[in-house]
């Protein structure tokens, strides 16, 4: 059971678990909450409250005043209109028939999904080296959503900082152990209404998590910062000067729906400029999906919300947060990793992956594996696997003061060490062996398998077998960037048309800084404690494009999100991966800061652009009149989305069925001149092989700024007889200095009709 423990703790970061329904029940006579969402704000008048309007909404519902009184969780009322309640079964489907109501869904439980890393994407410290709008960037908010924050660490000194900007509305929770915020973290806040009773309540990171993604996004310069020697160097955000409010919406159980819509009505009224959301769960439609609502919202306030791709790869399909108005983030690699050296005593030596802190000073431990150190009495642990050293598989005696090779790389440091095991040596069997490096209680490495064979094959040579693991070494890696193996890709498949993840960015072992309040692995026996750790996952990604949209709009303060999301989707760096992934792994490739600060042209949508869509999609005027408050009248017949996927989005992409060979569609796209005068641009078609791509009109002239010019791309083509599934191409629009990239994808669907 603890390697299971171990196991989870390991994967914490990298959202392997499934969804948990949080009202997965069938028992009619159990409440269990539900997320009632409304839409917009309504114009208010009188002296009701929003309070008292759900309040009778939910009497209604229930039939007993004090009943509902107890079972109301939350009322949304700052940002957008809906509460959360603990509800029966057929209550919730009453009051899903409601007029004004939009949806009624199951709260749910998801989870969680740097030295060099700036520096490798071209944005450096050196003032003289990047430019930067330091008084704008003051101003700046980043809100991260996630396990709270450790307001100590150095990333968030608030020396100079002068107080918050004007515009900030939100405040600093009071709790026993939290010291309070400052000028650089100005708010701090926790959302658990309804959680669990060992969580205790506090914005303050008892995981580690909310702390490394806050200080990616908006860390402080920090000098020397380093996990026990290994990547030592300048650890920082982003954006250095600009502020944090983080809301503490994940807990030991997981993240729960109705606390993030809480945090997200919270941050949205607060003022903050970007929100970080490294959270997800299986995509669902846009109005029972509490990030997609939230970040909904929040696009309409002008606050991009950027969210996690997931970290269920390398399969397809596996992509999460897929909504077109958030922004989408894939994981890659930096040209960093962490090796840790197998030395045995005939010589051989051994490259492995982890991030071993330990230090062997070269001393040779006895070897033995885990089939040589079975457990041999019949104490009922005869069905476990003792060469993978599964738990109570292992003699103690046989162990003890060892090191242990183990088929698989699941954990076995809990079995070792438990055993008083002096190291393991793993042969890695799954997708992350041979790139992901994860932090183990005791010294461990995780060997190929080729290497795991010349290992266990020496081991059973000799009856004297030795062997020593080494501390690890910081290489470098010749092929990067590359695309992380654990990074969901698409299709997906709530928007078919739209392409999902949008970018990529830096998310495999991203030194950050950390919790204290933890220990170095999450495992209680562990008893390091670091300010500094190195963790992977979309998670890491995901704070590093939302500090580049901080940056970006630090040089473009009135950039619209979309804006903001063109430039830097259009000035990404594509990226090699394998033919049947393409776009679907990286989308228009790895973030380029720098060069997003004057992208040429943009495509841009406004809310309207999104009301559009979603009619296309298939939602009904009286759904969106209630989405929109109703303060502009909107009909989806006289509201016509053009084109193939409806949307003026920044990359095309055609979804086909299994069965079907021939395509052909149009895309109705157009750009706005974000340059300083007059110029030309030509098109240029890289069309993926046996496609035709004909953009009509090939040259677009802009006389001034702002001016907006529109095209149409047609894509005709059929797939061939091989088993390709992913036909790969892009358009770029090119003038004197400017190369505005759009990628262009036709896959065949994954998903069964």
């Amino acid at each position: 059971m603890k390697n299971l423990v171990k196991i989870t703790a390991m994967f914490m970061f990298f959202n392997l678990a499934l969804l948990i329904s949080a009202a997965g029940t069938n028992n009619e006579n159990e409440r269990k909450p539900y997320i009632v969402y409304m839409g917009e704000l309504p114009e208010r008048s009188g002296r009701k409250t929003m309070e008292d309007d759900h309040h009778d909404i939910l009497s209604d519902a229930i039939g007993d005043e004090r009943i509902a009184r107890e079972s109301k969780i939350y009322s949304y009322h700052r940002s957008f209109n809906g509460f959360a309640a603990r509800l029966l079964p057929h209550e919730a489907t009453y009051l899903s028939k409601k007029e004004g109501v939009v949806s009624v869904f199951p709260n749910t439980i998801q989870k969680l999904q740097t030295t060099r890393s700036w520096d490798f994407l071209g944005l450096s410290d050196e003032i003289g080296k990047t430019k930067r709008n330091l008084k704008v960037e003051s101003n700046l908010i980043i809100g991260v959503l996630d396990t709270g924050i450790y307001v100590e660490s150095p990333s968030f000194n608030d020396i100079g900082f002068g107080p918050p900007p004007p515009k900030w509305k939100g405040k600093c929770a009071r709790a026993a152990n939290f010291t309070g915020c400052n000028n650089k973290v100005i708010g701090a806040q926790y959302f658990n209404l309804a959680g669990s009773p060992i969580d205790l309540l506090t914005p303050v990171d008892v995981e580690g998590h909310g702390t490394h993604t806050a200080s990616t996004a908006a860390g402080n310069s920090v000098r020397g910062a380093n996990l026990y020697g290994l990547a030592k160097g300048t650890a920082r955000g982003a954006v250095p000067s600009a502020r944090v409010a983080a809301y503490k919406v994940c807990w030991s159980m997981g993240c729960q729906d109705m606390d993030m819509l809480a945090a997200f009505d919270a941050a949205i009224a607060d003022g903050v400029d970007v929100i970080s959301v490294s959270i997800g769960g299986p995509s669902r439609i846009y109005f029972e999906d509490s990030m997609a609502i939230g970040a909904f919202h929040a696009m309409k306030k002008g606050i991009m919300t950027v969210c996690a791709a997931g970290n269920y790869g390398p399969d397809t399909a596996t992509v999460q947060n897929v909504a077109p108005w958030m922004f989408t983030a894939g994981a890659t690699s930096m040209d960093r990793q962490f090796e840790t050296d197998v030395t045995l005593g005939n010589g051989m030596r051994a490259k492995g992956i982890s991030i071993n802190t330990f230090s062997s000073k070269k001393h040779m431990f006895s070897l033995t594996s885990g089939t040589l150190a079975a457990n041999s009495s019949s104490g009922g642990a005869s069905y476990r696997n003792a060469s993978a050293c599964e738990e109570e598989s292992l003699s103690k005696k046989q162990v003890k003061g060892k090191i242990v090779y183990c088929l698989g790389s699941n954990g076995q440091d809990s079995t070792i060490s438990e055993n008083r095991g002096a190291g393991v040596i793993m042969s890695g069997d799954d997708n992350y062996s041979d790139e992901v490096a994860f932090s183990f209680l005791i010294p461990a490495t995780v060997v190929n398998q080729k290497d795991g064979k010349k290992i266990e094959k020496y081991i059973n040579s000799t009856r004297v077998a030795k062997g020593t693991i080494h501390k690890s070494r910081t290489t470098n890696i010749a092929n990067a960037p590359f695309i992380a193996s654990f990074s969901s890709r698409g299709p997906q498949s709530i928007s078919m048309n739209i392409l999902k993840p949008d970018i990529a960015a830096p998310g495999l072992s991203i030194l950050a800084a950390y919790s204290p309040l933890v220990t170095l692995t999450g495992d209680s026996t562990d008893n390091r404690f670091t300010l500094y750790n190195i963790i992977s996952g979309t998670s890491m990604s995901t704070p590093h494009v939302a500090g580049a949209i901080a940056y970006v709009k630090s040089f473009h303060p009135a950039w619209s999100p979309s804006a903001i999301k063109s430039a830097l989707m259009t000035t990404a760096t594509p990226m090699k991966v394998k033919p049947m992934e393409a776009e679907l792994a990286t989308g228009a490739g790895q973030i380029n800061p720098t060069k997003a600060l004057d992208p040429g042209l943009i495509y841009e949508m406004n809310p309207g652009s999104y009301i559009r869509f979603l009619c296309k999609e298939g939602y009904n005027n009286t759904m969106i009149r209630i989405i929109t408050g109703g303060k502009h009248l909107h009909d989806c017949s006289t509201l016509r989305a053009r084109g193939f996927d409806g949307l003026n989005y920044p990359s095309m992409h055609i979804q086909l069925s299994q069965n079907s060979t021939k395509f052909s569609a149009s895309f109705f796209r157009s750009v706005t001149n974000v340059g300083s005068g007059k110029s030309e641009y030509e098109a240029k078609v890289m069309p993926p092989p046996g496609v035709s791509v004909n953009v009509e009109p090939k040259k677009l002239v802009f006389e001034r700024p702002h001016q907006k010019r529109a095209f149409k791309v047609v894509v005709k083509g059929k797939f061939g007889e091989d088993e390709n599934q992913v036909l790969s191409g892009s358009l770029e629009w090119r003038d004197s200095s400017h190369r505005v990239r759009s990628p262009i994808l036709i896959c065949k669907s994954l998903y069964q009709p």
